[in-house]
């Protein structure tokens, strides 16, 4: 992902954890066997991801305090920021799998007959 140079701060942990991304499907996988530790190999093959981002992605996720590392097994962080990204996280997959099939899912352009009242006075 290219980064603005000017800006880009190595040491900063934050981590982009968008859906689709590296960090975000290794974080997945490793919310779904919490005691579970695997090696980069490992994870490769199970999520998908590059084996060559692996390592870079999960020293990301080190820094930034969401997995641990016991050479040579990855495995997620014991931490309570952990549960709360896991309860998201599947919080967000349950809604997605309850409505994300609903009218307007199958109604494309249901949305273009709607009045734009950002030109509408205010009373």
């Amino acid at each position: 992902m290219p980064v603005d140079f000017e800006t880009h701060d190595p040491g900063d942990p934050r981590v982009d954890l968008s859906e689709g991304t590296n960090a975000r499907q290794l974080l997945e996988f490793l919310l779904e066997t919490p005691t579970v530790g695997y090696t980069p190999a490992e994870l490769a093959e199970e999520t998908g991801v590059p084996r060559g981002s692996v390592g870079p992605t999960l020293n990301r996720l080190e820094a930034a305090g969401l997995v641990r590392h016991k050479e040579p097994y990855w495995a997620i962080a014991e931490d309570d920021r952990i549960a709360s990204a896991a309860a998201s996280f599947l919080g967000i997959e349950a809604a997605a799998d309850a409505y994300g099939d609903d009218w307007y899912a199958q109604n494309d352009g249901w949305d273009e007959e709607l009045p734009d009242l950002s030109d509408e006075e205010r009373d």
